[in-house]
């Protein structure tokens, strides 16, 4: 017993002296990760809406968090203010609102921006403006990074989609996409596809408003000219007075620009067959006379402004003519003037035969004319005489000899684009 008494307390002892294993160093914890700024382009492309090309080169994403930080500091200065959306483009334009003076603009563009980028920031940047308008380019960069067309129309789709949940009734203006060049790595058969698919995506929208931006600066081949685009992808200073030139129209029409009060009196011996004020007068062939009302039921013939605006062709809007309620058996001259917005197509029915009245630079058939005045205002005047009609343009002829019907009614025509009508004015023989 004494001998096993003393084995116990000596490996009592033995247990006591024994080292005790040392704890577990405490593991070391990683900085919390910084939150991403809401600013910045994401770091990938999880959940972002949209497909396609998201620029990350280094110089796109100072440029994309220097100007997003600035205009996130000036959304109370802006709100309401009518927003240039794009790329370097509308960036390039500066201060847009020099070429539109006493409307509130913001310039939101972004050089090197495509489609995506433009829908990631659109709350931020454009939303949360509460514009009055959007004037809306878009699409080059992603063709220059591959992206399909098909890829860009579909970002445009949920562009205009979230313009309209914001706003139904806000006027948004989408240009077509600028032409360019191989060069570019932009094709010409790739930015004419972009464009078809845009106007597809919006014939049935009525807030919107296509601008044919790809016909006003195009070459014969669908590329860019050097002598307005010097890099074959930018407008010049006399590039960007035509694409403001080319806006003021549908501006005014929108009614986000103001118009200038015409004031016109018909000449001694005219009187006028549209009041300015409604289409009192006027109405389609087999239907009741539209006396005032300020458009037609479809909307393709409208009244802003003292003139008679034949709309942009939209989905399901049926080719029509708008003709006078009178009838005119007599000898007769007619006068008005037109404003064509870029390669829009209309005409002028004498009794019933068409002249055709378009922006004639780029839609002809008389495109060598030499007086004819691209976006502003030209004057038409038809002299009938026993049963032919004589066509001038500003002062130039357009048809020597016409034969006419011996009676009939004065049309206008809906086919593309905007194009506007007014102080239109008949003296009949006696």
């Amino acid at each position: 017993m004494l001998l096993l008494r003393t084995l116990v307390i000596a490996g009592t002892f033995a247990l006591l002296a024994a080292p005790v294993p040392a704890e577990p160093a405490a593991t070391p914890q990683s900085p919390a990760k910084a939150p991403e700024n809401p600013l910045a382009i994401p770091a990938t492309d999880d959940g972002l809406p949209g497909a396609g090309p998201i620029r990350r080169f280094d110089w796109f994403r100072n440029l994309w968090l220097e100007r997003r930080t600035a205009w996130a500091a000036e959304v109370g200065k802006d709100q309401g203010a009518l927003v240039f959306l794009g790329d370097s483009i509308t960036q390039g334009w500066g201060d847009v609102g020099s070429s539109f003076p006493g409307i509130k603009v913001a310039n939101r563009g972004i050089s090197g921006d495509t489609t995506r980028g433009v829908l990631i920031r659109l709350e931020g940047d454009v939303l949360a403006l509460n514009p009055a308008g959007v004037v809306l380019l878009i699409g080059t960069n992603d063709l220059e990074e591959k992206a399909e067309p098909e890829v860009v129309a579909s970002n445009m789709r949920l562009i205009i989609a979230a313009l309209r949940k914001r706003s139904p009734t806000m006027p948004v203006v989408l240009c077509l996409v600028f032409p360019s060049s191989d060069a570019k790595s932009r094709p010409a058969a790739k930015i004419r596809q972009v464009n078809a698919l845009y106007r597809e995506a919006v014939a049935d929208d009525p807030q919107v408003t296509v601008l044919d931006t790809w016909s006003l600066f195009a070459d014969v081949h669908g590329d860019a000219k050097e002598a307005e685009m010097p890099d074959l992808l930018h407008p010049d200073i006399l590039g960007y007075a035509r694409w403001a030139a080319a806006l003021r129209p549908v501006l005014e029409t929108a009614g986000l620009a103001p118009a200038w009060p015409d004031d016109f009196v018909p000449e001694p011996g005219f009187e006028s067959l549209f009041n300015g004020r409604d289409l009192t007068g006027w109405g389609y062939e087999a239907g009741a006379p539209m006396d005032g009302k300020t458009a037609s039921g479809d909307g393709r013939y409208i009244v802003r402004n003292g003139r008679l605006v034949v709309t942009v062709s939209r989905a399901g809007q049926r080719y029509v003519k708008l003709w006078t309620t009178r009838r005119f058996p007599k000898d007769f001259t007619l006068k008005l003037e037109f404003r064509a917005s870029p390669n829009a197509d209309s005409g002028i029915f004498v009794r019933e035969p068409q002249l055709q009245c378009r922006d004639f630079t780029i839609a002809g058939p008389f495109a060598l004319l030499r007086h004819y005045r691209p976006l502003d205002w030209n004057e038409i005047v038809v002299t009938v005489r026993g049963g032919l009609a004589h066509c001038t343009c500003n002062g130039e002829v357009l048809v020597d000899a016409m034969p006419v019907p011996a009676t009939g009614s004065i049309g206008l025509e809906s086919d593309r684009g905007q194009m506007e009508y007014r102080r239109i004015r008949v003296q009949e023989a006696p």
